[in-house]
């Protein structure tokens, strides 16, 4: 089963850049979503295009956005007490704009964004075909990490040039969650939901770019042989002649290397008296490698998205 979260039982559906729909949040009920790009395919600029190509995108997207009767706007979540937000889940939400809102529009020059958050609502993993000589496809997940995967207070600035191309950097933040699902077949995949050091490009309708994907687990984590990979031992101690053996080298020489993301962001809402701005974003990034043992699986990630320009 896929993994599709709603705040209300109102079924809004918005069309992603790629042309593919974006499930919005039904109350924990898998939606299944399908994608064929992998990381080194997803080409930011191709999308934008076809997003541009879809008048009802934006229109879509918008509904999205405006949200159901549970969702909350940034005033109504600051209003909310420790005991209102405990246990409830609001605290995994990103703020909506309520407001007719219109589409961004921002002179040329300098400016912040904060509050950045990411709230994702569907997540898949791509696996082989199950029939041969087929296609690699995003299959559903479950999810089986509890309410703590949405990325937050986020904050960076956004360069708009006089031709109306934007740039938009994020700096720092709540910008990284430890996030696992489980394949249709049992198997867990962990993997670094993460958009730092994101730098996306296009215009004030919609960008995308690359982002850094940090390791799952640092260089002093031990496996269940006691191998680290700046603490611990170098070989498995039982398998000591065996320790420069091709078989076992990727497992005993641990590796930290970061990887690469790639994110595209859709504009949906304005809000030029308060500065918000929301819209919804497709993500694909490379799964936990296991400090370097395991080739990485590709996870797509969609949702809702907020921040506040300043």
């Amino acid at each position: 089963m896929s993994f599709s979260v709603a705040r209300s039982a109102t079924a809004l559906k918005a069309t992603s850049l790629t042309g593919r729909k974006v499930e919005s949040k039904q109350t924990m009920k898998a939606m299944p979503v399908r994608a064929t790009k992998t990381v080194s395919e997803f080409n930011v600029l191709k999308m934008a295009q076809n997003a541009g190509k879809t008048a009802a995108a934006a229109f879509a997207a918008t509904a999205l956005v405006a949200g159901g009767a549970n969702a909350l706007t940034y005033n109504e979540l600051q209003n909310l007490t420790y005991l209102q937000v405990k246990g409830t889940g609001i605290a995994n939400t990103c703020p909506v704009i309520e407001s007719a809102g219109t589409a961004l529009k921002l002179k040329s020059g300098d400016y912040k964004f904060e509050k950045f958050c990411m709230e994702p609502t569907s997540f898949t993993v791509k696996e082989e075909s199950a029939f041969k000589g087929g296609d690699d496809e995003f299959v559903p997940t479950k999810l089986m990490t509890r309410l703590t995967y949405t990325l937050d207070e986020m904050s960076g600035t956004i360069k708009v040039d006089g031709a109306g191309g934007l740039t938009w950097t994020e700096l720092d933040g709540i910008d990284y969650a430890a996030t696992t699902v489980q394949l249709p077949g049992g198997e867990r995949v962990p993997f670094l939901f993460t958009v730092k050091e994101f730098v996306g490009k296009g215009n004030l309708n919609q960008f995308g770019g690359d982002f850094t994907v940090p390791s799952y687990r640092g260089s002093t984590f031990l496996d269940p042989k006691g191998r680290g990979g700046s603490t611990g031992y170098d070989t498995a101690v039982a398998l000591p002649a065996a320790g420069d053996s091709v078989e076992l080298e990727r497992e005993n020489n641990k590796s930290m290397k970061a990887l690469k993301g790639s994110a595209v962001f859709n504009v949906a809402k304005w809000d030029a008296s308060t500065g918000e701005v929301a819209g919804v974003f497709e993500s694909i990034q490379p799964s936990d490698t296991d400090l370097g043992a395991k080739t990485p699986k590709d996870v797509k990630v969609t949702g809702l998205w907020y921040a506040q320009i300043e």
